[in-house]
């Protein structure tokens, strides 16, 4: 049974533009009717793509909206974020513009989100064993490794290429995330994660192919890694003490800590008794060598519950529904 059309959702895509003049216009041709507007974002493209897309785009659904500093593509998608939901729209789509993301698969993204089961969708190209041969092998490797590092800082660990840039949100979710601090460059899609685990928002993983040509990625795995390895540091922090420890606690409250101090002492005071028998030439006792094996035996113990425990957290339940209702009161 179809819903009348009052009760559809009104869906919105956010195109971010730096240099995708050649590629722009066809992505926004290739976008359904489920989609009631568009807004391409210039983000100070030397190309002038905004210009270039009110000129050469007859395309109704389309405001162009302009950056007057290159904000990176976390910037422009924030820009298209907030004039969307200041428009009225319920879910909004991010798809890039170099012609990579196939707006044909639009659907599958928004319907999870239409039906209540997600807050925010993402792509995972990483879901078909047969297609991922096509990413070149360092790609999928830097991939890979950014992506366990996402699962330990975001606490979503049930999904996987946390890059991927094709995603959709409902705007009630949208509307609660600190544009202001959400990072605006290549760390972006990792930070949303993060900031919708704070949220306590379902995210989705929607399979999709992995198309590469010729062309040469942006995103320089070995560049970013430092970078992306101390801001992931940071974001952990600070999702432990948010969740575990600001807004609720629990067992796995105590079991961080303790199994972190014992760890520690138990490696510490065994490495140091070993210094000491050796320079003396002489064996540890037997109780000296559990007193540093017990601590550690019993750290690892607590850790393994914790991240247990962390796992089985991952948000499970809608928040969007809620969050509108707070909106309308």
């Amino acid at each position: 049974m179809s819903l009348p059309l009052a009760s559809l959702p009104r869906v919105a895509v956010v195109i971010p533009c730096y240099r995708v003049t050649d590629h722009v216009l066809e992505v926004i041709a290739r976008i359904g009717d489920e989609v009631q507007g568009i807004f391409a974002v210039d983000d100070c493209c030397p190309q002038k793509s905004g210009i270039f897309i009110q000129s050469h785009c007859q395309d109704q659904r389309v405001t162009v909206l302009f950056n007057e500093k290159n904000q990176g593509v976390g910037g422009a998608v924030m820009t298209g974020y907030q004039a969307a939901i200041t428009a009225g729209f319920d879910i909004i789509v991010k798809i890039d513009g170099d012609g990579q993301m196939n707006p044909k698969l639009l659907p599958s993204f928004i319907a999870p989100i239409i039906n209540g089961e997600a807050d925010y969708t993402k792509g995972n190209r990483f879901f078909d064993l047969e297609q991922i041969h096509q990413m070149p092998r360092l790609r999928l490797l830097g991939n890979a490794g950014l992506s366990f590092l996402t699962k330990i800082s975001s606490g979503y660990w049930n999904l996987f290429d946390p890059t991927n840039g094709y995603t959709a949100i409902h705007a009630s979710v949208a509307s609660h995330l600190p544009f202001a601090k959400i990072s605006r460059r290549y760390f972006f899609e990792t930070d949303m994660l993060f900031r919708l685990n704070t949220l306590k928002a379902v995210v989705v993983d929607i399979p999709m192919d992995a198309h590469y040509a010729d062309e040469e990625s942006n995103l320089k795995i070995g560049k970013v890694l430092p970078e992306f390895l101390a801001k992931h540091c940071v974001n952990f922090g600070k999702r432990i003490f948010y969740n575990y420890y600001l807004r609720d606690m629990s067992l796995a409250s105590i079991e961080l800590p303790l199994g972190f101090l014992l760890l520690i002492f138990g490696t510490w005071f065994g490495i140091s008794h070993w210094i000491e028998s050796t320079s003396l030439q002489s064996y540890s006792s037997a109780g000296t060598v559990m007193l540093a094996a017990l601590p550690i035996i019993i750290g690892l113990q607590l850790l393994l519950a914790f991240l247990g425990y962390d796992v089985s957290s991952t948000p499970s339940r809608a928040i969007q529904r809620t969050l509108s209702r707070k909106i309308k009161i």
